[in-house]
């Protein structure tokens, strides 16, 4: 499955640790005397320098800025997972790690010097009123919204349930403005956003992330997948799936192995015991065979289920290597409201392999960190005794080679010009309805529409290969080479000249794609747009495969004879 999007790659740990700390020699106390010393030094001379600058600088400072800029810079060294949350974007921790908010439900985007309806929920307060894609956003209970930042915007939409709010909008093609009264009400972002049966009798569920109730989530469709549809095999997909609460990890585990089981362990500083954590439910089932789709987006807590469950010989593995985020953060209060999301351990599954991608230990002169080679891991044995190895993420047992998606489709899918976002408003006016996702066929004639409108607005996209080739060039000149010979350069030139007509044609199947499955989501959201997205799906099929062929099963789980 293609989805292009950022990924926010995460994993959190609830609630707070209290670790016992073994009785301590003399030097450890002198060592401990020391570093608090140290500690106790080093604040003295940063509150006194804010102090001196305060006073004596030259021109105002923003010491609320200043001192967040000396924070994030501190961080910035560790890892990028570690991070200081003040009180004002609690908030935003908060949907991370529940998926709930008060408000419409409605993504924003801000567009030509306005706040516009960008992406309305499906079943959410601002698409069962009537708000659609492409509204812009005049007022906000009566304050005028035409100048303010999305990020205000956003705080006025958001609020209490069942509070009401009234919002006056400009919709595209019309004179007048409209004016809509919305109860705002608790929002859940649910993360089994799409789930189903393929070929009669294999079970499908798409999870988007890990939040404190996505494992029941999990759990509800699966029981009406084995009720109501008489399920076979399942396919957990797991693709771009950027992790999150350790928690619903270990219980999603624990729907397919026995009680007691042991998912994962904690470890961190030496002084620290470890943490284990085990399954403590009785399963749902621990005896359907089960496929698990993953790729290169699949991090954190996606990786333990994955990892856990391969470690195990309970599911076949099918996609590209994972992430590698092997480290877990946890939520620290701070004064003043504020949190630090720490690292605080590695964490270990249950082969005994970590499978943490990048040492963040250990940084180049540059400040880059280095990736670990393959050659440096070592190899690990699941229950059955299979092989696999830590470091560089999890590695399916069926790889499934990654279609290469060319930069021009990047763009387009960001949309920073709008241009496919302004192409699928027109078009969904001139359609009332469309097929179903598994059904819908988008033209070759809309396409050309579509390639006359990109055209006229000069869509514009990066284009790497050009860039690099300017670059040679200059050092091909300033060693003397170009003299020699500048034919080549000039062949290549032109054969990596932007062509806007040329790449539409050239990617004309992938950019269909994306845009029939933009067409689609207006109509049916964001299961519908999955749903489209499964269409001959490579990977999926190679599960699917997998599954039909209960020998192919058996044999993939079992270890390769001698």
């Amino acid at each position: 499955m293609q989805r292009l999007k950022w990924i926010f790659l995460w994993i959190f740990v609830g609630g707070s640790f209290v670790f016992a700390r073994e009785n301590s020699t003399q030097n450890t106390n002198n060592k401990d005397d020391s570093s608090r010393f140290e500690i106790s030094k080093q604040l003295d001379i940063f509150n006194a320098l804010v102090k001196e600058l305060e006073i004596f600088y030259v021109d105002t400072i923003d010491m609320q800025a200043a001192v967040r800029r000396g924070i994030d810079a501190m961080l910035s060294r560790l890892d990028p997972y570690t991070e200081y949350i003040p009180e004002d974007e609690m908030e935003d921790l908060k949907l991370i790690t529940t998926g709930e908010y008060g408000g419409i439900g409605a993504v924003i985007r801000y567009r030509d010097g306005a706040t516009i309806i960008y992406d309305p929920y499906e079943g959410m307060p601002a698409a069962l009123a009537g708000l659609k894609p492409g509204d812009k956003i005049l007022s906000v209970d009566d304050t005028d919204a035409t100048k303010l930042s999305s990020d205000r915007v956003s705080e006025m939409l958001k609020g209490l349930p069942n509070t009401e709010l009234k919002l006056k909008i400009q919709r595209p093609g019309e004179k007048k403005p409209r004016t809509f009264e919305i109860m705002r009400k608790q929002i859940i972002m649910d993360q089994v956003t799409y789930y189903g049966v393929k070929d009669d009798s294999i079970g499908y569920i798409y999870l988007q992330g890990f939040t404190d109730k996505s494992a029941e989530e999990i759990k509800n469709a699966f029981e009406d997948l084995r009720k109501n549809h008489a399920i076979t095999s399942l396919i957990l997909d797991l693709r771009d799936n950027g992790g999150g609460v350790l928690e619903g990890a270990v219980q999603t585990v624990g729907y397919f192995v026995p009680k007691g089981t042991e998912v994962i362990s904690l470890k961190g500083k030496a002084d620290q015991p470890e943490r284990i954590y085990r399954t403590y439910n009785e399963p749902v089932d621990s005896l359907i065979p089960l496929a698990v789709l993953i790729n290169g987006g699949s991090a954190s807590a996606s990786e333990i289920v994955s990892g856990a469950l391969q470690d195990m010989d309970r599911a076949v593995l099918v996609g590209q290597r994972s992430f590698g985020k092997g480290l877990v953060q946890s939520p620290r209060d701070l004064p003043y409201g504020g949190k630090l999301k720490v690292t605080i351990s590695k964490y270990y599954i249950p082969s005994g392999r970590c499978i943490q991608q990048l040492d963040y230990t250990h940084r180049n002169p540059d400040g880059s960190v280095a990736a670990i080679p393959d050659s440096l891991t070592s190899v690990f044995y699941t229950t059955k005794g299979r092989p696999v190895r830590d470091g560089g993420g999890i590695r399916p047992d069926v790889e499934v080679e990654e279609e290469k998606l060319p930069t021009m489709l990047y763009y387009l899918d960001n949309d920073r010009d709008f241009v496919v976002f302004d192409y699928v408003n027109d078009w969904v006016t001139k359609h009332q309805t469309i097929p179903s996702p598994d059904l819908f066929a988008y033209s070759d004639e809309d396409y050309e529409d579509f390639k006359k409108i990109a055209v006229e607005k000069k869509f514009e996209y990066d284009r790497q290969s050009e860039k690099m080739l300017g670059t040679l060039k200059e050092v091909a000149n300033f060693e003397g080479f170009l003299a020699e010979d500048s034919t080549v350069f000039a062949t290549l030139e032109d054969k990596l000249k932007p062509d806007l007509e040329r790449d539409l044609d050239r990617y004309k199947p992938e950019i269909k794609r994306l845009v029939a499955s933009e067409i689609v989501k207006r109509y049916y959201y964001l299961r519908g747009q999955i749903q489209y997205s499964l269409r001959n799906d490579k990977t999926l099929e190679k599960a699917m495969e997998v599954l039909k062929d209960r020998e192919l099963y058996a044999k993939t789980l079992s270890p390769a004879e001698e």
